[in-house]
């Protein structure tokens, strides 16, 4: 899969979203058995945005009826 502008061309190789990753839910699995090196690089990384949890939300403020008298 090619890296688009939509989810940015940098994306630091990370076990927990490759598409190798055969154990998502656990601890990473590596369907090609890839030894990553000291930097953190994985020469069998393939982005899958699928793999990706979204960030929460943040919380609503609470507004109360004063906060809308002029």
């Amino acid at each position: 899969m090619k890296h688009t502008a939509l989810y940015g061309s940098h994306i630091k190789p990370n076990c927990d979203y490759c598409s190798n990753n055969t154990t998502p839910d656990l601890s990473p699995t590596c369907a090609v058995n890839c030894e990553i090196n000291e930097d953190g690089i994985c020469k069998k990384f393939v982005y899958d945005p699928l793999m990706r949890t979204p960030k929460k939300r943040p919380a609503l403020a609470k507004f109360t009826k004063e906060d809308f008298e002029i």
